[in-house]
């Protein structure tokens, strides 16, 4: 963004926001998630061929952790409820209290994070539409800036900002990515849509625990919800190799490992709390 001097046509608040411009651009950033820092190299990859995911990966990423996060918080709930040596009804009020409390807080979750970062989003880009508008030349002059610090030639830096500046449209998109780290091509999301497949998919996994103890009860239900919840955690585990390009074995066993150290926990919580109310 140009310092000199306050643009003009801006409201009191729109001068606020730019002021605080490098705080803001820094939030969107922790809201895109840290990036990694990779160099080229000729080595092999450990994921084999690259998976052409687009922007399908977000989605699926947000639909996996979903369903992890339903399967191993529910899981916990029961077989903490169970292990105190309550009546069946209560193990299921429970999952079903639990399945419906982490399903509604992750939607709102959702639906705040993507409402926020879509409001951030929309706001620096009406600032950035607003400079190019009314400040041409100092836009272009720091897109050149940019460039040079990436080690292009200070010439061929002004020609790329002075060609990239003729078009609106493409001198915002680039101002969008190279300054604010926004790629508007991906799109800003459905605060809406983010919810309801948060609810969902995190309906879906709280209900597998929960499922043997609407039809059986005792150990019987016990021992097959933790073989059912087991097998869940370790394709949900494997699934997750489709992204990460790990071995879908090891990424199985880690993900049921920790669910059942989880459910584990708490069901020894639960019989000590039952010894100790009985004692």
């Amino acid at each position: 963004m140009s310092s000199s001097g306050s643009p003009q046509g801006l409201s009191e608040q729109h001068r606020e926001t730019k002021e605080r411009l490098p705080t803001l651009t820094s939030f969107v950033r922790k809201l895109r998630g840290s990036r990694m820092t990779m160099v080229p190299h000729p080595g092999p990859t450990d994921g084999g061929e690259e998976q052409p995911l687009g922007g399908k990966s977000g989605a699926l990423r947000a639909a996996i952790f979903g369903v992890n996060d339903g399967l191993v918080s529910n899981l916990s709930l029961i077989f903490g409820v169970a292990g105190a040596g309550v009546d069946n009804e209560v193990v299921i009020i429970a999952g079903v209290a639990g399945l419906l409390a982490g399903a509604f807080s992750m939607a709102s979750g959702e639906y705040i994070s993507v409402r926020v970062q879509r409001e951030v989003y929309e706001r620096l880009i009406h600032l950035e539409a607003h400079e190019i508008g009314t400040e041409p030349d100092e836009e272009r002059e720091e897109l050149a800036e940019l460039y040079e610090r990436k080690g292009i030639p200070r010439d061929v830096a002004d020609t790329i900002a002075t060609e990239l500046m003729k078009d609106p449209e493409i001198a915002l998109q680039t101002h969008a990515r190279e300054e604010l780290g926004l790629d508007p091509d991906e799109g800003l999301g459905s605060p809406v849509a983010a919810a309801a497949s948060s609810f969902v998919s995190f309906a879906l996994g709280a209900f597998v625990p929960l499922l043997p103890f609407l039809v059986s009860e005792g150990l019987a239900a016990i021992v097959a919800s933790a073989v059912l919840s087991g097998i869940a955690l370790f394709v949900v585990g494997a699934a997750i190799s489709y992204l990460t390009g790990k071995s879908w074995l090891l990424s199985g066993l880690r993900m049921l490992s920790f669910g059942a150290a989880a459910a584990s926990i708490t069901f020894l919580v639960g019989k000590l709390l039952d010894v100790s109310f009985l004692g």
